[in-house]
């Protein structure tokens, strides 16, 4: 069933067998209407500008080891250490509890909605203790028999404001230099994911999320200022695709996008690309990093996303009567 919220693609059904066989331009005309309606129903304002404006961001490129009692504490101990340095917005990479492998994520998985999650529990209170929002990365997460691949997002007093759940799994096959199958143990997500926080109108994605501008576009036409990807590319596609998609999706949306790394461990066997960087929303790079572990700082002004759209108003001067992108988990 369609969503209520898109009259037009709902009456778009109704007679459209009669339309196609007596009205050719009776029925593009249709067409066209329902494309501009969808369009405008999912175009949110952004915040009001009583909601915070500048924020300073870190994201915390952690090394990750098997052992996760000390990747706990290595988290407690970075995000002590961004809070030290001002930052209000702290975000950790993919996978921060445990190795990056199909055969960890089983072991290391956590039932967050029955309240058995350590991790969990120490990111609430490392945001509480430290009053910042957080975004805490993802950890494998075991719910009624699945496994998924989540991001928990707690405001300063450590609330659970949103969880996200991988949408898109990273299946691929480069011959002689990486193949990876996420769906031989982990389960897609339902869809986007907006939270509001004292950091401003989040949307999250993880890692491959990056890669659909779909999934962006949704983000931008519900009003969000800040893209956050918690990842893990690799040193294949990494140095060709990291930056750039990361640029891709601040530029086509004309908002601010944040990706945040583990660190490269020599040791593994999954080699993380690392670079967690934060881009504006004329594609610049505010502040990046290598491979090694480190916390990157950026501040954010989200006024500059308004400005830019004004400057090139590409939102106003979409063609909606030929393209479109309909929301389907709009509500």
């Amino acid at each position: 069933m369609l969503p209520a919220a898109f009259p037009a693609v709902a009456a778009f059904g109704f007679g459209v067998g009669m339309l196609a066989r007596h009205g050719g331009r009776a029925f593009r005309a249709l067409r066209r209407n329902m494309a501009v309606q969808a369009a405008r129903a999912m175009d949110v304002p952004l915040p009001a500008s009583g909601s915070a404006q500048q924020v300073k961001l870190a994201l915390c490129q952690m090394s990750i080891t098997a052992d996760k009692d000390a990747n706990i504490q290595a988290m407690r101990a970075t995000v002590k250490e961004a809070a030290s340095n001002g930052a209000k917005l702290v975000v950790l990479p993919e996978m921060w509890n445990c190795p990056y492998s199909n055969d960890s994520f089983p072991t290391y998985a956590e039932d967050i909605e029955g309240g058995k999650s350590p991790s969990v529990i120490a990111l609430a209170e490392a945001a509480c203790e430290n009053q910042v929002t957080l975004v805490g990365g993802s950890l494998p997460e075991a719910s009624q028999g699945k496994l998924y691949n989540t991001c928990c997002v707690f405001d300063s007093s450590g609330k659970l404001l949103a969880k996200h759940r991988k949408t898109h799994l990273f299946d691929i096959d480069i011959p002689g230099k990486m193949t990876f199958r996420e769906s031989l143990t982990l389960s897609p997500g339902p869809g986007p994911t907006v939270v509001d926080t004292e950091a401003g109108r989040l949307g999250i994605g993880i890692c491959y999320d990056i890669r659909f501008p779909e999934l962006a576009w949704i983000y931008a036409q519900r009003g969000c200022q800040l893209l956050v990807y918690p990842g893990a590319f690799n040193t294949t596609t990494g140095p060709l695709h990291w930056e750039l998609l990361q640029r891709s999706r601040a530029v086509d949306n004309q908002l601010f996008v944040a990706a945040c790394s583990p660190a490269r461990s020599p040791d593994s066997a999954y080699q993380a690309w690392g670079h967690s960087t934060v881009v504006g929303p004329f594609a610049e790079v505010l502040a990046t990093t290598g491979h090694e572990a480190d916390i990157v700082y950026a501040e954010l002004d989200y006024a500059q996303v308004e400005e830019r759209r004004t400057q090139i108003p590409i939102r106003t001067q979409k063609r909606s009567d030929i393209y479109g992108l309909v929301d389907y988990t709009s509500v």
